[in-house]
């Protein structure tokens, strides 16, 4: 424990005398760093709509377009880390997705960064998650992958809610951003890809992801320092607030991590590691981290796997039951689709509305084209208790799955 408590010691959460006259002269001047995304550069399929103005630049119009898109409201409904808990305290989807804005513009502030564009790209990064976390992410990528061959990703998804789904003309960098961001993959330092086309993005990422699943994601780099800056702040903003949820739902204690912090490691982890990010990366063409704090970003991490993750506390929740269950729904699905049947929740709760929200925009959802999309988009957007209440719809004995949760 000593050892790992001097680790996490070495990473001072104070920058240089030199980075914070850097800093401050860049703040004080109010310029963006040479190696900021500038708004004018945004790149969009229809180059004619949303035309930035002074009012409404390009990237905060993004950043507008997706707080105000219906799946985005329903991330206050998914699960972070812990499902079935009866704790109103524990981080939802929508908190951890402004809690990653938070950091990212932090750092992007100091760094000079276009702070709209980190934002745009925060908030957006995981409306295309699914109900249950990632167990509910790797259930549904073994459903579609057994029937389609292809590899379902909540970064692709996200992609796909904001650019196909909902068609609403977002930027290439924010698309871009999104899809790069997962934070199951740190790195020390991030390059950015020198992408700069929509036909590159569509058949060199997001093809190549829907078709190749992991060995394309894990190698992925944004095209801008803004894209490089959250997808480090995923990893900052959720290794210490999960530590803090695991205690206050009584799966670990103050004394449970090797660093010896506990639950305030969240806070020593959100000042250092966000110092360190900036004192190695200001005025430079790329994020990095300074290899003490890599190293105890990634032990930290790992120590999260070993035990939240999968402990049997958190994996209990799922059986192999809710796998099937997963399964069962897809497959139910798909019969209603293929059938027209036009009373089914896949076309009352689902198609119907996406029509109607589209159809303010004089656009419509292309959702015959792929049956096989159009089952993992509405199995996606559900929240967990949507999830629930369908399955107990469908299969009324699936109701011993799920726990009653009762805060008394």
């Amino acid at each position: 424990m000593a050892r790992n408590k001097a680790l996490a010691g070495a990473v001072s959460r104070r920058l240089s005398e030199e980075v914070e006259r850097g800093v401050a002269a860049q703040l004080s001047c109010g310029q963006l760093s040479e190696f900021a995304a500038h708004d004018a550069d945004a790149i969009r399929r229809n180059a004619e709509r949303d035309a930035t103005t002074v009012l409404r630049p390009a990237f905060l119009r993004d950043a507008e377009k997706i707080i105000h898109l219906p799946f985005y409201n329903r991330l206050v409904g998914k699960t972070q880390v812990f499902s079935f808990r009866a704790n109103d305290d524990l981080t939802r989807r929508g908190l951890h997705v402004q809690l990653v804005a938070r950091v990212a513009r932090d750092i992007g502030r100091a760094l000079g960064l276009n702070l709209d564009l980190i934002e745009a790209i925060a908030i957006g990064h995981d409306i295309g998650h699914t109900p249950f976390g990632h167990t509910g992410e790797h259930y549904l990528n073994d459903v579609f992958h057994a029937r389609t061959g292809r590899w379902f990703f909540h970064n692709v998804q996200s992609v796909r809610v904001l650019d196909g789904l909902c068609k609403r003309n977002l930027s290439l960098q924010v698309l871009d951003g999104v899809i790069c961001h997962n934070g199951e993959f740190e790195q020390q330092r991030f390059s950015v890809s020198g992408l700069s086309t929509f036909k590159a993005f569509d058949r060199d990422v997001v093809a190549a992801c829907w078709r190749s699943g992991n060995e394309v994601i894990e190698h992925l780099q944004p095209m801008t320092l803004e894209g490089c800056v959250v997808r480090i702040s995923d990893i900052i903003a959720y290794v210490g607030k999960d530590r803090q949820d695991a205690i206050r739902a009584g799966i670990c204690d103050e004394t449970t991590f090797d660093d010896g912090l506990g639950g305030a490691y969240n806070a020593w982890a959100l000042g250092a590691f966000s110092a360190d990010v900036v004192e190695n990366s200001f005025g430079k063409d790329h994020i990095e981290m300074s290899e003490p704090a890599f190293l105890e970003l990634a032990r930290a991490k790992r120590e999260n796997y070993l035990k939240i993750y999968g402990t049997g506390e958190v994996s209990g929740d799922f059986s192999h039951e809710m796998g099937e269950l997963f399964a069962a729904m897809y497959d139910r699905i798909m019969s209603d689709l293929m059938g027209g049947n036009t009373e089914a929740p896949v076309f009352r709760h689902h198609i119907r509305f996406v029509n109607g929200w589209l159809g303010h925009y004089g656009e419509a959802y292309d959702w015959s084209d792929d049956l096989h999309q159009t089952t993992v988009d509405y199995i996606a957007s559900m929240t967990d208790d949507y999830f629930m209440s369908y399955a107990q719809h469908l299969f009324p004995e699936s109701a011993r799955l799920f726990p009653k949760r009762d805060h008394f």
